[in-house]
């Protein structure tokens, strides 16, 4: 198996990208930015693994599946991202770690560099935030891991599952500046399952116009892409405005990451659709 690359890329600025192989993942190096790294990990009952976190927070996140953790004990609760809520283990750099899977065992390994220096935290299924936002075809649920009101150095992560036929990202938002109070420049990335799983969702990223368009590209050199997200991809957004509808007959879940100089969940609606803004931020 080859190594993963980004499906789309124009420059070394970070621009949006396709990732196939979710195993592989991407570092900031691979994917042109400072701070997020991503992988998937999979373990056959009784297999173990183990890391340590180096300079980085790292965050091991239950998709499905039992493992026992030493000096924790046995976490997870749910078979897959579409029956129940997600455990996740959040380590501080310096940290170690090693676990035993006790069933099929898949997880997300979610890192950024970070110097705070903190505990390690157990997230179990009873501690995560749930919350309904959007009406109609714009409704989904959310599932907070980390957010910002949550103790964590660097790293922010939500789950949201969005209905069949829905739209979710809604209306449009970037956060890509930071402007004090209004917006803070967060490096995402978006994790996709279906199901079923031949099931996929658009992912649109883009910025503003500004003059002649280009093929492939925004008006002034910006973005204007479209990427259809499949079963395992990962979506990276470094900047622009992001949106994401659900193809009807497949429900969708993605696993938001994100992660900047500041941990602070700020954004900037499109102007042009916020008018259509029904939620509120919790």
């Amino acid at each position: 198996m080859s190594p993963a690359r980004p499906r789309r890329k124009s420059g070394s600025d970070g621009d949006a990208g396709l990732v196939r192989d979710a195993t592989h993942g991407v570092d900031p190096r691979s994917a042109g930015w400072t701070y997020l790294s991503f992988r998937i990990v999979r373990r056959a009952a009784g297999e173990e693994f183990n890391g340590q976190t180096g300079g980085e927070e790292t965050a091991l996140i239950w998709l499905g599946g039992i493992a026992e953790v030493d000096g924790v004990g046995e976490v997870g609760e749910r078979d897959d991202v579409f029956s129940g809520l997600p455990s996740a283990l959040l380590l501080p750099p310096g940290s170690s770690y090693r676990l035993r899977a006790r069933t099929a065992l898949e997880l997300a390994v979610v890192s950024a560099p970070a110097d705070a220096d903190s505990r390690p935290r157990l997230i179990r299924p009873g501690d995560i935030a749930v919350e309904m936002r959007g009406k109609g075809v714009t409704e989904r649920r959310i599932h907070w891991i980390l957010s910002e009101n949550d103790p964590a150095a660097r790293l922010l992560l939500v789950e949201v599952l969005t209905p069949a036929g829905h739209w979710s990202t809604y209306p449009p938002h970037k956060h890509d500046e930071d402007k004090d109070g209004v917006e803070r420049a967060l490096e995402e990335l978006y994790y996709y399952r279906f199901k079923p799983e031949q099931g996929f969702a658009f992912q649109g990223i883009y910025t503003k116009p500004s003059s002649s368009p280009l093929v492939g590209e925004g008006r002034g050199g910006g973005l204007n892409v479209s990427i259809r997200a499949r079963n395992h991809d990962l979506v990276l957004v470094p900047r622009g405005y992001h949106v994401v509808s659900a193809a009807p007959g497949y429900d969708c879940y993605y696993l938001n990451a994100m992660a900047g100089a500041v941990r602070e969940w700020l954004f900037t609606t499109d102007p042009d659709h916020e008018w259509l803004m029904d939620w509120k931020k919790s």
